[in-house]
């Protein structure tokens, strides 16, 4: 239980009426009054009664009052109460578990296909939006470059990583180089930099080519130049986040105007902020829920994203999850998340 949860204990009475009311808004996304509630709470309670429930409810800034309804609606902190002490999560349906599993079978010879269909099953089991970031390599060791030149002024970066892993990257240049020059510059970085962290090749290269760069002629300098970007982080061709389904949000009153969804979607095609979101639940010991702002990124007040860490042995290589409301099934959604990454972590494993 979060230490703010632990801070606001309604009585026993209180809570069960605030499960009652976030379920009922989770199903029909309406405010739920005290009428409504007397019917669907099991307790012989009359409804003037219900209604100071809820008054003591609001005081906790637990659920709120829009001004267009006598009916309650959850605040994030109710949601945030409701997560960690009040839900009874239910566990995927034996369908969900066969069809997942099978898609992971399939895959599981291809880590890039592997990805996207984890990302498409979760979006379709939730129907919400789903997320997988790509596996971090635990180290990656430059064992050996090699450029190819190649037709409308580009080269072809061909990098041997960790002794087996071969990665291509196609860079542009502004003037064509020969053979002869790009063995030369291929063989001049092997010979400094071949057992090297990735992201240290980059910042010793940038600082080494001021250096000897008098020594050098100019062919040199600038293939030298034009190859530290084939060491950023992000000159691969694979995304660092892989999403599925952000159609699906469009479905959701509440984020589906245009403004909105335009934010949300001009977010989702950037990737970095998702990306710095799952970064943060590397560490995590299991699911882990955000819920409005505590995502700390304005344009999620209105969605939580569940996440879970997935491993390969010890490791936590990534991190999985769904992006939705905060009017979102967490009963279904948090048990599906956590046994997503335990599947995929599983297939991980098998391929390794």
């Amino acid at each position: 239980m979060s230490a703010e949860a632990a801070s606001v204990q309604p009585n026993e009475r209180a809570q069960h009426l605030l499960r009652i009311l976030i379920q009922r808004y989770i199903r029909d996304g309406q405010p739920v009054g005290s009428r409504t509630l007397s019917k669907d709470s099991g307790l012989d309670l009359s409804p003037a009664t219900i209604r100071n429930v809820m008054s003591d409810l609001e005081e906790l800034g637990l659920v709120a009052a829009p001004h267009t309804s006598a009916g309650r609606v959850p605040t994030p902190k109710g949601y945030r109460l409701f997560v960690d002490t009040l839900v009874r999560y239910r566990a995927p349906k034996g369908g969900e578990l066969e069809r997942l599993q099978v898609k992971l079978d399939e895959k599981s010879e291809n880590p890039d296909a592997l990805l996207g269909s984890v990302s498409r099953m979760l979006s379709e089991i939730t129907s919400l939006a789903g997320v997988v970031s790509v596996p971090r390599a635990q180290q990656a060791t430059l064992r050996q470059i090699e450029f190819l030149p190649l037709s409308d002024s580009r080269i072809l970066v061909i990098l041997v990583i960790n002794d087996r892993e071969v990665q291509n990257r196609i860079l542009h240049v502004d003037r064509n180089f020969d053979a002869g020059e790009l063995v030369q510059a291929a063989n001049f970085i092997n010979e400094h930099y071949a057992g090297t962290d990735l992201a240290e090749v980059r910042e010793r290269m940038v600082a080494d080519l001021d250096r000897v760069r008098d020594s050098m002629n100019q062919a040199m300098v600038d293939i030298v130049a034009v190859a530290q970007a084939a060491f950023r982080p992000d000159a691969g061709n694979d995304p660092d986040v892989v999403m599925s389904g952000e159609t699906n949000l469009m479905s959701f009153a509440e984020l589906s105007d245009v403004e909105t969804l335009k934010r949300l979607f001009d977010a989702f095609s950037h990737k970095r902020m998702i990306l710095d979101l799952l970064d943060r639940s590397l560490s995590a010991n299991g699911v882990r829920v955000f819920i409005g702002e505590e995502s700390g990124f304005r344009i999620l007040d209105d969605c939580s994203v569940v996440t879970a860490p997935y491993k390969v042995g010890d490791d936590t290589i990534g991190v999985l999850g769904v992006i939705g409301p905060t009017r979102m099934a967490y009963d279904r959604v948090v048990p599906v998340v956590d046994i997503t990454a335990r599947l995929l972590g599983r297939a991980l494993n098998y391929r390794g």
